[in-house]
């Protein structure tokens, strides 16, 4: 079994499911220090959720390459689990448990890569290695760790997500919002004497289904798109409700400006509902001519292709800014159609290979 093999059953057997990843980030520091990285723990708001524990980790001079994954994995699901989620259990090429995917074989991709490359003889770009916690819940580990000044300017940024070895050019960004409206509460017998929130509430969904985010479609990332994911609202039956909420999921597109988005949904609901932001990460895209993502493709990834984008966000929109807009491509070991599913699983001869591209990209980056 090979080393990045064996990495990414350590880490798939430690339960982060919506925390505790310090117990990953532990033995990574300490791998990462061992080859020669300045190695530097960000403890994420421990006074409000301890061990929850990301990584930055450096070597060499110079601007360098950064390489990023998550540490944080979601839920296990209602459904029973054949293969047991934490036990890294190998049947014929596919690594079965929660992680596998996504996306703790492309973290441990990445620290084999990243210790293959600092050994290796001849011109060797420098790296920074960043593993984040809270990437599944909105990415809020990245946004601390630039916000305290940890992540600066890059000649690329690798973000190991799934993509079965595939070069993605970039995903959609997300603009979650939440909209609130108000009334008075009275009695349902006195419709009269109160203010229904929840009939305020229909009128902005109503506005929200027929709004147009006023943009052209991108050639690749498509539409920019609206979808109300959420309504609450109400007491008891017999009451006129004074509060409702309905959350709201904008997707969006390479240069769509978020403030002006919001701005633009908040006058078509005409004042009726204060509209209050969940997530804000920007669209991610890279040109397909990019140094970088040619660098990738010849060293052995898959190339773009006809769909090069992901369906899913990344800490790319944050981290993409504090690399000073670095050319970012996602690629990683993992099956996409596997992330967050039951009997999730990873292909074992992926993980080696992703080694290899990684290792042979930073060479000719180098």
């Amino acid at each position: 079994m090979n080393e990045a093999v064996e990495l990414a059953r350590e880490l798939i057997r430690i339960d982060s499911v919506g925390g505790g990843e310090a117990a990953v980030a532990g033995p990574l520091a300490r791998r990462l220090s061992d080859a020669g990285f300045a190695v530097r723990e960000h403890e994420h708001a421990p006074e409000q959720t301890p061990g929850r524990t990301g990584l930055v980790a450096r070597w060499g001079t110079g601007e360098p390459v950064t390489l990023t994954g998550h540490l944080d994995t979601v839920p296990l699901g209602g459904q029973a689990w054949r293969h047991a989620p934490h036990g890294a259990e190998i049947d014929g090429d596919r690594l079965y448990g929660r992680g596998s995917s996504d996306m703790k074989a492309g973290v441990a991709a990445l620290v084999v890569a990243a210790e293959r490359h600092v050994r290796r003889a001849g011109p060797k770009v420098a790296l920074e290695l960043v593993f984040t916690v809270g990437e599944e819940t909105g990415c809020e580990g990245a946004a601390a760790m630039v916000a305290e000044g940890l992540v600066g300017r890059s000649r690329g940024l690798l973000v190991a997500e799934p993509t079965a070895n595939r070069v993605l050019l970039g995903h959609k960004g997300a603009l979650w919002l939440e909209a609130t409206t108000r009334g008075t509460t009275a009695h349902g017998s006195m419709p009269h004497l109160g203010d229904n929130a929840i009939y305020k509430l229909a009128r902005v969904i109503g506005a929200v289904e027929t709004f147009d985010p006023g943009v052209p479609e991108h050639p690749w990332l498509g539409p920019s798109t609206v979808n109300v994911g959420t309504v609450r609202g109400g007491i008891n039956v017999n009451s006129v409700p004074d509060l409702a909420a309905a959350t709201v999921d904008l997707r969006t597109v390479a240069g769509q400006d978020h403030g002006r988005l919001r701005e633009r949904l908040r006058a078509a609901l005409g004042g009726e509902a204060t509209l209050d932001v969940l997530v804000d990460l920007p669209a991610i895209w890279t040109d397909p001519d990019d140094p970088f993502v040619r660098a990738l493709v010849e060293a052995g990834a898959g190339a773009p292709g006809d769909r090069p984008a992901a369906s899913y966000f990344t800490d790319a929109s944050i981290l993409a800014a504090a690399c000073g807009g670095a050319p970012t491509v996602i690629c990683g070991p993992g099956e996409p159609e596997q992330a967050h599913v039951t009997d999730e699983y990873c292909l074992v001869h992926r993980i080696e290979e992703a080694v290899e591209i990684y290792v042979a990209a930073l060479a000719r980056f180098a």
